[in-house]
């Protein structure tokens, strides 16, 4: 063969393949179902402002701190979804509020990545946390349960023990667990009210953090989830957003006396995001029923929405990330 037919048959071969990769890149529009697609390991592209509900939501009202299951509609927080990679094998996390909202989203993701994870609830939360239990058992991992009130310093030393004990060694932390409940004027919230918000949402991370520091070697992780409340806080919000602002101010120093010991420290700030706190008096029933529909996307973010961010920030592969805030607010929120 000479010259001129070698490089014939190089552009025949080469536009051959680039015709095979561009009817690929056609398929999922002229011909395979979603679900062939995912069975083949190939993902389609989705429009974001179409994935979840958008509102307006139907009129809904539950007792402080609420359930998932009694949700209309329920949030998502990657039962069925999130599919696991092996980014977490062998790692062992305790999170707060871990059964419902962020909380559960991450412990879904945690297990399915291969850590075993212990999870912090109310009591009045058992149905909604036995779910979360028996989904990190499905994925063969270790799953413990600790029921329990934050507000109690005690008990958040005993949580971190029982959790070190029943997983093995910690590794892990995330402070998620939070108190929130609207309220039109600061003369509308009572002492024990304040008290109980700053209990949860600033004191427990705080007791929980000390506790977990005497466990946690180098390579070891702190996620908070703080909020875009902290940054853009909301009228009626008032005591929430002081504390969110306080959370986001624990990851930036704690961060900085933690680097030198290979801990990291890092925090999620959600915006609007479809879970118990907003039917459970988060949110004004007007603010409920348009929940999220101001944001760029037009609807509010699920919780399935960032688990990943959690995994990401727990994962090895984070290591120069510490004392960061990742937002996932929708377009709307600030950082």
């Amino acid at each position: 063969m000479n010259s001129e037919e070698n490089k014939i048959s190089r552009r025949m071969v080469i536009g051959g393949l680039g015709a095979g990769i561009a009817t690929m890149a056609l398929a999922p529009v002229v011909g395979y179902s979603k679900s062939t697609l995912g069975q083949m390991g190939i993902l389609p592209v989705e429009d974001p402002r179409m994935k979840y509900p958008k509102p307006p939501f139907k009129e809904q009202k539950q007792p402080w701190p609420g359930l998932v299951s009694k949700m209309d509609p329920r949030p998502d927080h990657g039962e069925t979804s999130y599919k696991g990679s092996g980014r977490l094998v062998g790692r062992k996390a305790l999170i707060t509020g871990g059964d419902s909202g962020m909380g559960r989203a991450a412990a879904i993701a945690y297990a399915r990545e291969g850590a075993d994870v212990a999870i912090n609830y109310l009591p009045a939360e058992e149905s909604d946390a036995k779910e979360v239990i028996d989904l990190i058992k499905k994925e063969g991992r270790k799953a413990v349960a600790i029921p329990g009130d934050l507000r109690n310093e005690d008990f958040c030393k005993q949580l971190v023990e029982d959790a070190v004990t029943g997983l093995g060694g910690l590794d892990i932390l995330v402070n998620n667990a939070g108190r929130q409940q609207t309220r039109p004027s600061i003369t509308d919230i009572s002492s024990e009210d304040f008290d109980a918000t700053m209990k949860t949402n600033i004191y427990a991370p705080f007791w929980i953090t000390k506790a977990a520091l005497t466990h946690l070697l180098p390579g070891s992780v702190i996620i908070s989830t703080t909020s875009v409340q902290a940054t853009d806080p909301s009228a009626d919000l008032f005591d929430y957003a002081q504390t969110k602002a306080a959370n986001t101010s624990f990851v930036r120093s704690l961060a900085k006396q933690l680097g030198p010991k290979g801990i990291r420290v890092n925090g999620v700030a959600p915006g609007p995001i479809w879970t118990a706190l907003q039917v459970s008096g988060g949110a004004t029933m007007d603010k409920l029923v348009n929940f999220g529909g101001d944001t760029p996307l037009a609807r509010p973010g699920q919780p399935a929405e960032l688990a990943s961010i959690y995994v990401q920030l727990a994962a090895n592969d984070a290591s120069y990330a510490t004392g960061q805030i990742y937002g996932a607010a929708g377009g709307g929120g600030q950082p």
